[in-house]
Formats: C-alpha cells, sequence, structure tokens
C-alpha cells in the first residue's frame, strides 16, 4: 500500500532546501512556453551562463530518461525542448505506461560537475528513528546502488533527542571521500547538517538530493531534490497547502482530504469502505485471501457523520475500476444506523451500478439494517467478515 505522504514537485522542493541555507541552482518555475521562454533569458542574464536545463516537473522519477530533462546551449535548442517538454504524456518507471502529463517546467542553470554523490534522510521504520543515508554514487537509485555496491552506502542514525550530531556529519562527508580540513569538507558537513534539521522541522518521511553534486569550482549544490511531506503532519504546516498540486494526486484522495476520510486508492476492483484503520487492514487481507483485489483503503472514522459516509461513498463509486463495493462495519463509536443513511443518501444522489455487500455489527445494528432493508436497494446482507468478503469476491467476478 502507498505510504500517506504529500508529494510536491522538484522546484518547490529546492526552495524549501535554500531556505535552509543548503545551495541550489538558479531556476524558474513556467506553466506556459511564453513563461518558460521568458525563464530562460532571464536565466542567462542573471547567471551569465549558455547551459539552460529544461526539466519537466512530475511527481515521479525518472524523468530524464523518459526524455523529460534537456540540456540546452542555445537559446534556439531551448525553445526547441520546451515545445516538446511541456504538455507531453511523460512515462517513466515510476508513472506506468499511462505516464503523466507535463502542465510545469523548471528553467534551471546548468552546472560543471565535477563529482556526484548521494545524500537522503529517510525514516527507518525498523528502528523507529530516521537515518542519514549517503553514497559516493550519486546520480543512480539508491536501491541500485544497495544491492551491486552495498559497501559503499553509508548510515548514521539520528536521535530524536538531540538530533543529528556534528561528529556523524564530520563521518559522512570523510566517508564520501572529502578531504579533511578544507573548505569543502566544512560546507559538506554544513549542506549534512542543514538536511537533518530540515527532514526533521519539515515533517518529511523522505528529504533526498540525488545528485547532490561538486562543481569544478570546488562548491556543493543539490542538482535534484525530493521531498515527500507526511500528511499526518500537515495540521502543523497549514501553509504548505499551496505546495498541493491537484493534477498530480489521485483525484478520490484529493476529494477525500475535504471531508478528513483517509483513503488511498489501490490497484484492485472491489471498493470497500470500512470504520477504523486496523478493520480497514483486516478487510483488504480477508478480500485477498478469498481471491480479490481491493480497489481502496478507506477508513471513515469512528465518529462520521451521515455527510461524511455519503462523501465516501461517492469516492468509492467515481472509481471506473470498482465492480463491487463491501461495506464492513462495527459499531463502537459509529452507529450503524449512520452508515445505513449515509449509504442510502448516496446511491440515491450517484445510483448503484455495481454489486453492494454489507456487513454491520454493533451500535444500532438492527435500526441500521432495517434502515436498509426497506431502502428498497438492491443490498446483500453478510453475517460476518468472511462470508462478506466471500460474496463481495463472487459478485465482482461475475
Amino acid at each position: 500500500m502507498k505510504e500517506k505522504t504529500m508529494n510536491i514537485h522538484e522546484y518547490q522542493a529546492k526552495e524549501l532546501l535554500r531556505k535552509q541555507g543548503i545551495p541550489v541552482p538558479v531556476g524558474y518555475e513556467a506553466a506556459t512556453a511564453e513563461e518558460a521562454k521568458e525563464a530562460a533569458v532571464r536565466l542567462r542574464t542573471k547567471t551569465g551562463g549558455p547551459i539552460v536545463v529544461v526539466k519537466a516537473q512530475i511527481h515521479a522519477g525518472g524523468r530524464g530518461k523518459g526524455g523529460g530533462v534537456k540540456v540546452t546551449k542555445t537559446a534556439q535548442e531551448t525553445e526547441q525542448a520546451i515545445d516538446k517538454i511541456l504538455g507531453m504524456q511523460l512515462v517513466t518507471h515510476q508513472t506506468g505506461p499511462e505516464g503523466k502529463k507535463v502542465r510545469r517546467l523548471l528553467i534551471e542553470q546548468g552546472v560543471d560537475i565535477a563529482k556526484e554523490l548521494y545524500l537522503a534522510v529517510i525514516l527507518d521504520r525498523q528502528l523507529g528513528r530516521s537515518v542519514v543515508i549517503a553514497s559516493t554514487e550519486g546520480g543512480v537509485e539508491i536501491e541500485e546502488v544497495a544491492e551491486k555496491h552495498p559497501e559503499k552506502i553509508l548510515r548514521e542514525v539520528i536521535d530524536p533527542a538531540t538530533g543529528l550530531r556534528p561528529y556523524q556529519a564530520r563521518m559522512i562527508a570523510f566517508g564520501l571521500g572529502i578531504p579533511f580540513g578544507t573548505e569543502l569538507f566544512s560546507e559538506a558537513v554544513k549542506v549534512i547538517m542543514a538536511l537533518a534539521k530540515a527532514h526533521q522541522t519539515m515533517d518529511c518521511s523522505i528529504t533526498e538530493i540525488n545528485p547532490l553534486v561538486i562543481t569544478k569550482s570546488n562548491q556543493m549544490m543539490a542538482l535534484d531534490a525530493k521531498l515527500n511531506l507526511d500528511d499526518n503532519a500537515m495540521f502543523r504546516h497549514k501553509d504548505y497547502d499551496v505546495l498541493r498540486d491537484p493534477n498530480e494526486e489521485e483525484p478520490g484522495e484529493t476529494e477525500a482530504k475535504k471531508f478528513d476520510l483517509s483513503y488511498i486508492k489501490l490497484d484492485g476492483n472491489i471498493g470497500c469502505m470500512v470504520n477504523g484503520a486496523g478493520l480497514a487492514m483486516g478487510t483488504l487481507d480477508i478480500i485477498h485471501y478469498y481471491g480479490g483485489m481491493p480497489a481502496n483503503f478507506l477508513d471513515v472514522g469512528g465518529g462520521a457523520t451521515t455527510e461524511k459516509v455519503t462523501a465516501a461513498f461517492k469516492i468509492i463509486c467515481s472509481d471506473p475500476a470498482v465492480s463491487g463495493i463491501f461495506v464492513n462495519i462495527f459499531g463502537g463509536i459509529m452507529k450503524c444506523d449512520v452508515i445505513a443513511q449515509g449509504i442510502i443518501a448516496a446511491v440515491k444522489e450517484v445510483g448503484l451500478q455495481v454489486p453492494l455487500v454489507v456487513r454491520l455489527e454493533g451500535t444500532n445494528v438492527e435500526l441500521g439494517r432495517k434502515i436498509l432493508s426497506q431502502s428498497g436497494l438492491q443490498v446483500i446482507p453478510a453475517l460476518d467478515m468472511a462470508d462478506g468478503a466471500k460474496k463481495i469476491v463472487t459478485l465482482a467476478k461475475q
């Protein structure tokens, strides 16, 4: 299942890192070809260099291999790259075969690269702590480095009470082969410390610079950046809402946020509406067990209203892949009659084109069952969780 994070574009990540004191190339975001071409002229004027890099901005890696990054040396080459990349359906190993439409570009200065490094801070769930990961193999997928050259990966665990200590940053810099006692060594330590601090203060699950380059003028610079912001910490960062790009997010997940629903799109065909994260995970497992594939994770929470349940049901029905729906509710704080009323309201609004199996148990269960039975809807009751899973898997296949 996908991790519950908020993704942002490269140009946004770099701006956040720049504010933390990490050097990044000069660059301008553009949403139209005209803006991009004007930005290229402005960039050449500001930097005095001829090289301009045109970079597609989508929420996926592997853009360069897919043709979404072009290094240009003349104004004509830059304009041709802009016209080609903006609006293209960019296919990478992370987008799937359908790809993603490029709606934004980053127009960025070219950099004379002497060496490429890898630097990141990630959450290690086994340790329950954040870990700094570094490697001399920059510009390469870290998974590939771990598989082929595990000895080239450096790790330093961050103590949450003290944060990353300076001696740990020095060990990483030394391990990257940066000469001790030089200005470059001091700069590397500052960048490593700044990235660790940014990871903590911005509530990131991943803070990655790949590559972190050493230029021929002996300076460090974040040539690419990826930040995944923890959705569970967004209440501390209301200003991050402006960083969202609805065009890059799953429409159902965007809609779910409006109603404070925990919804994640999956690859199956059985829509699920459950109350409680644990029960929701159990529901996904039991659907798998009986040979089905869940289309989503959806937890309506313990105190959901009729409006919230209606919204949840509509989100499930809006997924064209759904060929059956399983509602699995154990009423504690949540009342079964509220669930029933929400289902009826949603079906009246959007219709019911696929089989619907409902398992209700707990508070006001008899009232909930009565409301559904008297609604005139084609609702298939389930005796228990296993019975419901078997029924919906069979019906969805038909």
